[in-house]
C-alpha cells in the first residue's frame, strides 16, 4: 500500500527553505516583516485557520458578504509584499477562510496600489456549506496539490481556504522538486515540516515545557529546510530569539495529533517512523518517515451556532469559603425558578490562602456557566438573578464583571466525504481554472498496532515528586477531544514513563477523564506516548465546555500531579 517512491526530480536547488509567520489568527503582527528580513528564504508561509477561527469568519461573512478571509494578512502585506517581491519570496498562506477568491482579489488591489507587479493566485473547492444545511461553514481540508498547481503555473502569492496545515509546506516542496502523488515517502517528510512549522513559535520554544535555562521571552518564527527526498531541518534565523532543539520538535509533532497514522489528503505520514536529530545549534534535522496511500475520504470541519451562552464569576474572600458558594448557589437556584437554563454548571475554585496579605492571595472564585438553545433563558434571566443577590448574599459580596446579556456559542463537528466528490480548483494567476484530481491510489484506515515497549527500569528506591521533572508534555484540542503528548528526556526516563503512565493511571492523575474514552498511543522513536481523550471538550472549542477550553493546559496540569519516580531520574 506504501510503495515508498522517493522525490528524486528535483527542479531547482537541492534545498528549499520554507517559513512559517503566523501560527493561528491574530499572532505576531510583525513575524511577517521580520522573516523577510533576518535571513534568507525560498517561501513564507502563514496559517491563519482553526476550527474556532472558521466559526469567526463565518460570522463576519453574515455581517458582510465580502468578509469571510484574515484582514490582518492584507495589512501584513501592506509594507511587506514589495520586500518579499525583491527577495524572490513566494507567499503562501490560508488566509482565504472562507472566502480565497476575494481574499485575491484584495491583494490584486493593494499590488497595484503599492505598486508590486506580483501574481496571484488562489485554491478553492473546500467549501462544502451547500451540503450541509444548518451549518454555518463546512470546509473540507483540502492537500497541497492546489497549492502546488498554483506555484508552478509563476503564482507570487497563493491563498487557500480550508487545506491542512502541513499543506502549506508539501505544495510548495511539491512544486519545487516535482513529486507527484506517487512520492509517498517525500511528502510524508514535509507533512511532518509541515505540522512542525504550523504552530509558528511553538517549534522554537514557546509554550514549551522545560522553558527555564533559554530566553524565549521573543523566540524567532521556523523554518524547515526541505531536501529532495523530504527529509528536512529544522530551523530559525540567526539572531532571532528561542531555540530550535530536539525536545521543541518533538512537543510541536506531538501536538493535535492522535495515533501513529498522521492522515491527510496527500500522504498519510506514520509518526512512528519519525527520526530526530541534533544537527547543530539551533538545528534538528528530520528523516525516516515513510508515507502510506492517503484515505479515501477528505475531513470536513462543520460549524453551527448550537445556542445561547453566559457566565457569572463571584469572588469568595476570607473564611468560610465553601458554606459561602452554597448559600449563593442555593439563591440563584432558587431565584431561576422554572426559567432555569436547560445547562447550568458551577465550579468552585479554591485559589485563595490561608492567613494572606493581599484580599486577591485570600480569594476564591465560584463560575457559573449556563447554557440554552433561548437567549432569554441565559441573559437577563440570569444576570438580574445575580446581581439582585448583591446585598442579600454572603459577606463580601461581588463578582469579576458585571454580567452580560450571553452569547451565541458554536459547535463543531467532523463529516468525512468521498475525495472524488470534491472539486479542489487551483485559480491560477491568468485566471485559469484547474481541477485537482483526487489520489488514484488511497489506503483505508488501518488498525495501528501498539508501539513497542522498552526494557522497564529495574525496581529501585522511588520518591514521590512532579511527573514534569523527569517528562515534558503538550497538549491541544481537535473537535470535542483533546490530546496529551507526554515525552521522556532520556532513555532511562522513557523506559520508566512507557510502563507508568498507562491509561489507567493518567484516569487516576486526571479525574476529569476518569469516565471518557481515553486511548494511548506509543511512538518509541520519539520516547513519547500520546493520549486521546474523546469527549472532553464538549462540542468544541467554541462550545466552552470546560475551564480550559481548547485543553492547552491539560498536559501541565498532568506534569503537575505527583507520581512515585524512580530516584535514579530525580
Amino acid at each position: 500500500m506504501s510503495g515508498h517512491a522517493t522525490g528524486s526530480r528535483s527542479s531547482g536547488a537541492q534545498v528549499l527553505r520554507i517559513g512559517n509567520a503566523s501560527g493561528f489568527y491574530g499572532d505576531r503582527f510583525d513575524a511577517v516583516r521580520e522573516m523577510l528580513t533576518a535571513g534568507p528564504l525560498d517561501v513564507l508561509t502563514g496559517d491563519y485557520l482553526a476550527e474556532l477561527t472558521m466559526l469567526i469568519l463565518g460570522r463576519d461573512r453574515l455581517k458582510d458578504p465580502r468578509l469571510g478571509y484574515a484582514k490582518t494578512f492584507l495589512r501584513q502585506l501592506e509594507d511587506t509584499l514589495g520586500l518579499a517581491h525583491e527577495r524572490g519570496v513566494k507567499i503562501v498562506a490560508n488566509a482565504g477562510g472562507l472566502n480565497p477568491a476575494g481574499l485575491a482579489d484584495a491583494v490584486r488591489e493593494l499590488a497595484a496600489k503599492v505598486g508590486v507587479p506580483v501574481r496571484v493566485a488562489h485554491v478553492e473547492g473546500d467549501d462544502l456549506a451547500a451540503r450541509f444545511p444548518g451549518a454555518l461553514t463546512a470546509n473540507a481540508y483540502l492537500g497541497g496539490a492546489g497549492i502546488a498547481a498554483c506555484l508552478r503555473a509563476g503564482a507570487d502569492v497563493v491563498v487557500t481556504g480550508r487545506v491542512t496545515d502541513a499543506a502549506l509546506v508539501t505544495g510548495p516542496a511539491a512544486a519545487h522538486f516535482g513529486w507527484g502523488p506517487d512520492d509517498l515517502d517525500a511528502l510524508a517528510g514535509a507533512v511532518v515540516a509541515g505540522h512542525v512549522l504550523e504552530c509558528g513559535t511553538q517549534a522554537t520554544g514557546g509554550n514549551y515545557a522545560f522553558f527555564h535555562g533559554h530566553d524565549v521571552r521573543r523566540p524567532g518564527f521556523p523554518l524547515a529546510e526541505i531536501h529532495a527526498d523530504g527529509t528536512s531541518v529544522v530551523t530559525k534565523h540567526d539572531g532571532t530569539g528561542g531555540l530550535v532543539d530536539v525536545g521543541t520538535v518533538t512537543a510541536q509533532l506531538l501536538y493535535e495529533t492522535g495515533g501513529a497514522r498522521y492522515e491527510g489528503p496527500d500522504v498519510t505520514a506514520r509518526l512512528d517512523t519519525v527520526r530526530l536529530t541534533e544537527d547543530g545549534p539551533d538545528r534538528v534535522r528530520i528523516s525516516g518517515v515513510r508515507g502510506e496511500a492517503p484515505p479515501p475520504t477528505l475531513k470536513v470541519g462543520l460549524n453551527r451556532i448550537g445556542g445561547w451562552r453566559n457566565e457569572v464569576v463571584f469572588v469568595l474572600t476570607g473564611l468560610d469559603i465553601e458554606a459561602k458558594a452554597r448559600l449563593v448557589r442555593e439563591q440563584l437556584e432558587e431565584a431561576l425558578g422554572e426559567h432555569r437554563p436547560a445547562e447550568v454548571r458551577w465550579e468552585l475554585a479554591r485559589t485563595e490562602a490561608a492567613d494572606a496579605d493581599t484580599e486577591e492571595r485570600a480569594s476564591a472564585y465560584l463560575r457559573l456557566v449556563v447554557r440554552d438553545p433561548d437567549a432569554g433563558r441565559v441573559g437577563r434571566a440570569v444576570s438580574g438573578a445575580a446581581v439582585e443577590l448583591a446585598l442579600g448574599s454572603y459577606p463580601g459580596f461581588h463578582v469579576t464583571a458585571p454580567p452580560g446579556k450571553g452569547a451565541p456559542y458554536g459547535v463543531f463537528e467532523a463529516a468525512y466525504v468521498p475525495a472524488g466528490e470534491i472539486e479542489h480548483t487551483a485559480v491560477l494567476p491568468d485566471g485559469v481554472r484547474y481541477v485537482i484530481k483526487p489520489a488514484v491510489r488511497t489506503g483505508p484506515t488501518v488498525a495501528e498496532e501498539p508501539g513497542a515497549l522498552p526494557e522497564p527500569l529495574p525496581d529501585g528506591p522511588r520518591r514521590a515528586a512532579p511527573l514534569g521533572l523527569v517528562a515534558g508534555a503538550r497538549s491541544g484540542d481537535k473537535g470535542g477531544s483533546a490530546n496529551i503528548g507526554v515525552w521522556a528526556r532520556s532513555d532511562d526516563a522513557w523506559r520508566w514513563l512507557a510502563h507508568e503512565l498507562t491509561v489507567e493511571r493518567l484516569r487516576v492523575l486526571l479525574p476529569e477523564t476518569a469516565e471518557l474514552p481515553v486511548v494511548r498511543h506509543v511512538l518509541p522513536n520519539l520516547r513519547a506516548l500520546n493520549f486521546v481523550v474523546d469527549k472532553i471538550l464538549g462540542e468544541g472549542v467554541a462550545a466552552q465546555a470546560r475551564f480550559d477550553p481548547q485543553a492547552k493546559a491539560l498536559g501541565e496540569w498532568l506534569r503537575s500531579r505527583y507520581v512515585d519516580i524512580p530516584e535514579v531520574l530525580l
